[in-house]
């Protein structure tokens, strides 16, 4: 460690302090400045130099002005003052509950010359930084015991008193770095963490981030909506005046913090330098396994209504299986003889259940306790709690989409013969042109909304003209199961001459219906912006408009394809809406006792929910009712993948070329790769399926 480096990165940090403190002096001095005017005309006229009536107006105008400026300059001080800083929602942890943690991070400190931080918690990222906790919002309610300890612990690990501005930082941890790390790599990533509390013990550097931390909360409180006309016009202007303030100081101060950092990465330099390097590489692989776990596999268990409660012992299996498959992970795995960073902690399934619910909060938005629909789930339950649920969830929608389409049920067993079967989504999905409509698509066009007490089903006569098209000999299915024609698909049907019209006259009662059967895209409904073959009935929201068309969307080169994805996320629309938001429990429900009160008015504040097209909704919608059948059909079973997430175990293996053939079948209409597939697992489409 050279004492110049740090010295060089402290000043250049305490130089930049001043310069916002500097802002704050002349929005101070611009504030006193209209006093001092007034005084001095006061003054003058005291003593007779400034004497007359243009002085005594001058006086007057001037004191008021003075008052005025004044009154606003205390609101907002008083504002900035109060405002309560951001806060990240984080676990606490105990002395008591992490012993060896806390003599890890107060030898660490030793080592360094810096002081202990105040306390230690975790969060469910892999990141790590220190946080200041000394704004009197943060101290625990009046009358609580504090959850770090006694007031007298040793060397700084005290709690944060209200109003303590000496007060060292709190240590925030990521948790996946417990987890995963072992205990020499935490130490080693932690030193630049802590070291960063000697710069922030210096009283301007101080005192320059409260002056940042509290303008930042002003504009927050500024911006909070449900106020009167008048009283937001006033905020407005106080936002207004705290934002000028920010944007004189925001260049000093990301150069504060950035020689706070210099200095404290040099401070570090000499403690565990060679293993800080091996470290890092181990961040990088914590944030790629942190990363798909959330996204493959929690995510779907949210979506479920169940969260996984041990997200950090997850982390630990995806990251090994992510060494598994990657050449350059090769070797990691040896590490995991040693000694892990969670053995610091007196009881690791307590943390990582907290930190498993904290990170359904942040990243879904679920509520912020267990609940009768908010279950926690096992990693051994998750297969049949959240696979075999979700899949059967989506084939359920599926069908009830096609039947809101019309399309026919296939003949099923003798016991269920109108049972939900992988044979019907198939045969609508089969290869046919994009402007070609099938004898299902003409009837959609042509279906009107029913009664609520008239059934949708199936068993009602089709027209004349339908009949006719649903009998072209195109149409019949050929040796490989799909649709007559070249390559499946259908010849396009020929508009008939004057002439040909007259030798069947039952084409000239409704001439403009086959002119909709061969332009899809001109029907009525579409005018209307419902997506094809969708029809709300009576009492049911509105679905909200899907621009999903064939040429719109390439990925889906056939109608049934574009509508079938259409009606699914019109259907996912609905469920959506008449789910009740993710409610925000009041203030401290759901916390550890004694801990401050957390603002979680805006979650999720990290989604995950990514923004999926028509054509991975449908993909994935067939891709589970292949699942279902080949559970119900082939005794498959269903398995969860560390770094994909849900998978079908066929004979206790991944089914892992399942995706090729569901994606032939929706972009190509191409059932031939799956029914092969099919054929091969020994799974049985025409056999009834079980939904939710």
């Amino acid at each position: 460690m050279t004492g110049m480096g740090v010295e060089v990165g402290v000043q250049a940090a305490r130089s930049r302090a001043l310069a916002v403190l500097r802002v704050r002096s002349r929005a101070l001095a611009v504030a006193l400045l209209p006093a001092a005017l007034a005084v001095i005309l006061l003054a003058g006229g005291s003593t007779g130099h400034l004497v007359g009536r243009g002085w005594d107006l001058a006086r007057w105008v001037v004191g008021a002005v003075a008052v005025v400026v004044l009154l606003l300059a205390a609101g907002i001080g008083l504002v900035v003052a109060r405002a309560r800083p951001a806060m990240t929602p984080t676990v606490p942890i105990a002395e008591k509950s992490a012993p060896d943690l806390y003599r890890l991070v107060r030898e660490l400190a030793d080592r360094l010359g810096v002081p202990a931080p105040s306390a230690i918690e975790l969060t469910p990222d892999c990141d790590s930084w220190l946080e200041d906790r000394t704004h009197p919002a943060h101290g625990p309610p009046a009358g609580q015991d504090h959850p770090h300890g006694e007031p007298d612990a040793p060397r700084g690990l005290s709690p944060a008193r209200p109003g303590r501005t000496g007060q060292a930082p709190v240590l925030v941890i990521g948790s996946p770095f417990l987890w995963w790390m072992r205990v020499g790599e935490l130490r080693a990533v932690l030193a630049p963490v802590v070291a960063g509390t000697g710069p922030s013990a210096h009283p301007d550097i101080a005192a320059a981030r409260r002056f940042v931390r509290g303008l930042d909360a002003a504009v927050a409180v500024a911006s909070a909506p449900g106020r009167p006309p008048l009283v937001r016009s006033v905020y407005a202007g106080l936002g207004w005046v705290a934002r000028l303030m920010l944007h004189g100081c925001r260049e000093h101060a990301a150069l504060m913090e950035r020689g706070v950092a210099a200095a404290a990465a040099e401070r570090a330099q000499a403690v565990d330098y060679g293993l800080r390097i091996a470290a890092q590489e181990q961040v990088g692989l914590a944030y790629a396994g942190w990363d798909r776990l959330l996204t493959r596999v929690a995510l779907p268990a949210w979506r479920m209504g169940r969260w996984p409660s041990r997200l950090d012992a997850g982390v630990v299996a995806a990251l090994t299986e992510l060494s598994r498959r990657d050449r350059l992970a090769e070797g990691f795995t040896s590490r995991l003889g040693e000694r892990p960073a969670c053995d610091l902690l007196e009881e690791p399934g307590a943390v990582d259940e907290a930190a498993s619910l904290l990170a359904a909060r942040l990243f879904h938005g679920g509520p912020a306790e267990r609940g009768r629909n908010w279950c926690p789930v096992d990693w051994q339950e998750y297969p049949d709690e959240v696979v075999d649920r979700k899949w059967r969830t989506d084939a359920a929608r599926l069908h009830r989409v096609l039947d809101r389409l019309g399309v026919r049920r296939s003949p099923g067993s003798a016991a269920d013969p109108h049972g939900p079967t992988l044979a019907r989504v198939l045969e609508h999905l089969s290869a046919q042109s994009p402007a070609a409509p099938s004898a299902t698509s003409g009837k959609l066009r042509e279906r009107t909304v029913l009664p609520a007490d008239e059934p949708a089903d199936d068993t009602r006569p089709a027209h004349d003209d339908e009949a006719h098209i649903a009998h072209h000999p195109s149409d019949e299915p050929d040796e490989q199961g799909g649709h007559g024609g070249h390559h499946g698909h259908r010849e396009r049907p020929k508009r008939q001459k004057p002439a040909e019209r007259d030798e069947h006259p039952e084409h000239d009662e409704h001439p403009e219906r086959l002119e909709r059967l061969e332009h899809p895209g001109h029907g009525e409904h579409l005018d209307h912006g419902e997506p094809p073959g969708v029809h709300t009935q009576p009492g049911e929201p509105a679905a909200p408009e899907d621009p999903l068309t064939p040429d719109e969307n390439p990925g889906l080169g056939s109608e049934r394809g574009a509508a079938l994805a259409a009606g699914i996320s019109a259907e996912l629309a609905r469920e959506e809406a008449s789910e009740p938001p993710a409610g925000t429990a009041p203030t401290g429900a759901g916390q550890v006792a004694g801990t401050p009160p957390r603002s979680e008015d805006s979650l999720p504040l990290f989604p995950l929910e990514p923004h999926r097209t028509g054509r991975e909704l449908l993909a994935d919608h067939v891709t589970a009712m292949v699942c279902c059948a080949a559970m119900d059909t082939a005794d498959a079973s269903p398995g969860l993948d560390w770094l994909d997430g849900p998978a079908l175990l066929i004979n206790g293996e991944r089914a892992a070329d399942l995706s090729p053939k569901v994606l032939a079948l929706v972009e190509d209409g191409d059932p031939v790769p799956l029914r092969n597939w099919l054929v091969d697992s020994g799974i049985r489409p025409e056999k009834p399926v079980r939904l939710v």
